[in-house]
């Protein structure tokens, strides 16, 4: 809660001071050197032979030149490396001017140069340039500023503290290998680390300019109080500046010094007399003369100061790093020239909070949630910024009887009610979970609750970019895991906005019967493709039709690896069109029909067009290798609820015309690709449609050479769907398969499924997954995977199989 409000703060006086603070940053750095600058453009170049000029013959010299002005200020250097200085004002005027004035002449030489590009800056950086100078608003704002810039710095070190923060490294180390997103937060969080001490100092100094309160308040804290000011006299006697400088020779006692700077106070002269090889202008010694007797009123010198007095006396030199000497002042002027780079990469989170917060309003004003009581099917969320929120309430739309929740309110009430759960879990920073989810995730070191009811499965959101790749996802599979529930499928990772892993849990939701009539959830540009060849595979079968269907690529140019899917965008049964075209009246036009094939029709009759939304896409394993140039797919025809055919597999089946074009596009799928050792034996078990997914590792595996590979595989009946029965024979001969089990369910005698063929292999499977076997499992989600898991589980141990799922060698494309 506490971290919540600290970042909702955080990041509303980002968006609200983060510019001010932008100015004020790149001003300040344009201020470092001021004094530099200023004397390289300002020389003084008195000739060699000339000697300089007391600071009582100057002011005389001054004095014969304008005899109306009053001098304010006489800055005398001990050489020529920075200009000699003179300000003054007019009768009648406040305005105070400053020339230069030669030292070994005392003749005016002219304004400074460059002196009024930071006289803009330092308006800018100390009240915006705003009206009424430092009396108006413009110092209000800085100040509060000022106040904002410490917050930012003191809640970004909490909201920053990393799970191991002994490791230097997780506070220094800018990974550039980042992108987007991630290296905006990179950039503000570890440069933000660089620069905060600076930051802090930046802040706490420069409310000494801003609020009477805070000076006086610090000045209390540091110093002594004072001593009561003597008598003065009356108000309007003038101060006599030689007389006094006099009296600041006669204290000091010729001591010798770098600068000398006196300021005329009313009656009083105040000295800082800056001692050789000082560090910055405020290790001096400082001295109060009257200016009507010459008498020393105070003297402060720099070695007698407590460190207190130093600290007051030397505010300004802290504000622009000086106090620290030369690499203080770089270092300030870095940290200072870096305040925009907080300010562009907090809007760019911000705008993406943004999107991300529009993304779920347009889900949340779309759905409607089934009440919790009523529910079979729970959705929980854990999410940060709200992308896992919108994909679960996706979820909860898209299956019967589902409700979402945030996983905070899922309790053991809850679990026990329903007989399935999704879970949707973003992973926040290093490994941690969503701030709404850490009094949940501190549950999950209790006793585990009994699960065994219960069916679920994990989507699990990350970044890749952090060693901790989803670990709050995956903390929760296992816990769901270790409390007895069944996992429906291996959970789903998604690398940020990664749309293929959407777009793949929502197919993975379809097999369980979840909502086909949807649009794709993170659509993505599909390709041209021609369709060159449909063949039936089970002529007679008394299941389904299933056709051997090849793509082939426009482009020619496209790769992928066995276990790799193609994403096809269907078009509609043209009866089904035609149905809905008499349904509602529309007139029929070319362009209407082709419109109407790619969209969702709707049951309404008075559905407007342009509100139907477009077809979602349908996966399919590919059964070929890249190196045959084309995608063949095993696809069974199927029937929707209206009688005419499947969105996915009417278009490809029947549908499409042979030499026609299909819009497709290949998805990597890294969690069912071959292994890296090819020498690595396998066990491939599917069935039905699945052979396709196997398909394409044995002709890897054909092509590639590699470890012996079991093949078990079931369908209906021997003499009708035997897929492919020629080109397994082939590759048993030439030694690619040296097992091969196939299991008929509808014909007499043998096992019936494949899940009964792999109990009763389970010793030689054992064996091979001790001579390090990896497991392949390709088909359908509902029967024949859970059937499989649970005869796998019994034989090798539930401990086994979670270890080969962790490793790799354990993987299922199921749907």
């Amino acid at each position: 809660m506490i971290r919540t409000a600290l970042f909702q703060i955080h990041w509303f006086l980002g968006i609200t001071a983060g510019l001010v603070l932008a100015v004020m940053g790149v001003t300040g750095a344009s201020l470092s050197f001021e004094p530099e600058i200023l004397a390289a453009l300002n020389h003084d170049r008195p000739a060699a032979t000339d000697a300089r000029l007391s600071g009582p013959v100057l002011i005389e010299r001054f004095a014969a030149q304008k005899p109306d002005a009053s001098i304010t200020r006489l800055t005398l250097p001990a050489d020529s490396s920075e200009p000699t200085l003179v300000g003054y004002t007019l009768p009648g005027s406040k305005q105070r001017h400053v020339e230069r004035i030669d030292p070994t002449t005392g003749r005016l030489a002219g304004e400074l140069r460059g002196s009024g590009v930071f006289e803009v800056m330092e308006d800018l950086h100390r009240w915006l340039a705003l009206p009424d100078d430092g009396d108006g608003i413009g110092r209000q704002i800085t100040g509060f500023s000022a106040i904002t810039l410490i917050y930012f710095a003191l809640s970004g070190l909490y909201l920053r503290w990393p799970r191991r923060p002994l490791e230097w490294r997780n506070w220094f180390v800018l990974d550039r290998k980042k992108t987007g997103r991630n290296l905006y937060r990179a950039l503000h969080a570890v440069v933000g680390g660089w620069v905060l001490i600076f930051y802090l100092i930046s802040g706490f100094t420069g409310l000494w300019w801003s609020y009477a309160w805070y000076r006086d308040g610090v000045k209390a804290m540091l110093v002594a109080e004072a001593p009561a000011a003597p008598n003065r006299p009356a108000k309007g006697t003038k101060a006599d500046l030689t007389l006094a400088w006099r009296g600041f020779e006669r204290a000091t006692e010729g001591r010798r010094y770098d600068r000398i700077v006196a300021s005329v106070r009313d009656d009083q002269v105040q000295f800082r007399a800056k001692l050789p090889e000082a560090r910055h202008d405020r290790v001096s010694d400082e001295l109060t003369i009257d200016g009507t007797s010459g008498a020393e009123m105070s003297a402060t010198p720099y070695a007698a100061r407590t460190v207190g007095e130093d600290m007051v006396t030397s505010v300004y030199e802290l504000h622009r790093g000086a106090y620290f000497g030369v690499a203080g002042r770089i270092a300030m002027l870095l940290a200072s020239l870096s305040m925009p780079l907080f300010t562009v990469t907090g809007f760019l989170l911000y705008f993406a909070r943004r999107r991300r917060k529009a993304a779920l309003a347009a889900v949340v004003t779309d759905t409607a949630n089934v009440p919790m009581t009523e529910a079979t099917t729970l959705v929980a969320y854990a999410s940060q910024t709200g992308s896992a929120e919108r994909i679960a309430r996706l979820t909860a739309k898209a299956l019967p009887a589902a409700a979402a929740l945030p996983i905070a309110a899922l309790d053991d009430a809850a679990l026990a009610r329903v007989k399935r759960l999704f879970v949707v879990a973003s992973t926040y920073g290093e490994g941690e979970p969503p701030d709404t989810a850490r009094a949940f995730a501190r549950t999950l070191d209790r006793q585990a609750p009994d699960l065994s009811h219960l069916e679920y499965a994990v989507m699990a959101l990350g970044d890749r970019e952090y060693a901790d790749f989803c670990a709050f996802g995956h903390q929760l599979d296992r816990w769901l895991h270790d409390s007895g529930a069944t996992r429906l499928f291996d959970a789903v990772e998604a690398d940020g906005d990664d749309a293929d892993a959407q777009r793949h849990w929502q197919g993975q939701l379809a097999g369980l019967g979840a909502r086909t009539d949807q649009p794709d959830w993170a659509p993505a540009a599909m390709d041209d493709w021609r369709l060159v060849e449909r063949r039936l595979l089970n002529p007679g079968s008394s299941g389904g039709e299933a056709w051997h269907v090849a793509l082939e690529p426009l482009d020619g140019g496209t790769e992928w690896s066995a276990g790799d899917i193609v994403e096809i965008l269907p078009q509609q049964d043209v009866r089904r069109v035609d149905a809905f075209l008499r349904a509602t009246g529309i007139a029929e036009t070319p362009e209407m029909r082709a419109l109407l094939m790619t969209r969702i029709l709707s049951d309404a009759p008075d559905a407007a067009v342009a509100t139907l939304k477009p077809l979602g896409h349908r996966e399919y394993s590919i059964a070929s290798i890249a190196a045959s140039g084309r995608v063949e797919l095993i696809a069974r025809r199927c029937r929707a609820a209206d009688g005419f055919d499947g969105l996915g597999s009417g278009w490809l089946c029947n549908g499409a015309p042979i030499g026609g074009i299909v819009q497709a596009r290949v998805r990597a799928n890294p969690a069912f690709r071959p292994p890296r050792d090819a020498a690595t034996p396998l066990i491939l078990i599917g069935n039905g449609t699945g052979l396709a997914g196997l398909l394409a590792h044995l002709r890897h595996r054909a092509k590639n050479s590699g470890g012996r590979v079991s093949l078990y595989w079931g369908e209906r009946q021997a003499a009708h769907d035997d897929f492919h029965a020629g080109e397994r024979q082939a590759m048993t001969e030439n030694g690619v398969i040296t097992r091969s089990v196939t299991t008929w369910s509808r014909d007499p005698g043998g096992h019936r499924y494949v899940q009964d063929a792999v109990v009763a292999d389970a010793p030689a499977i054992a064996e091979a997954v001790t001579a390090g076997a990896a497991i392949y499992v390709c088909g359908s989600v509902q029967g024949m995977a859970p059937a499989v898991h649970t005869a796998l589980t019994t034989i090798l141990g539930d401990d086994a199989i979670e270890s080969m799922l962790v490793d790799g060698r354990y993987r299922r494309d199921i749907y």
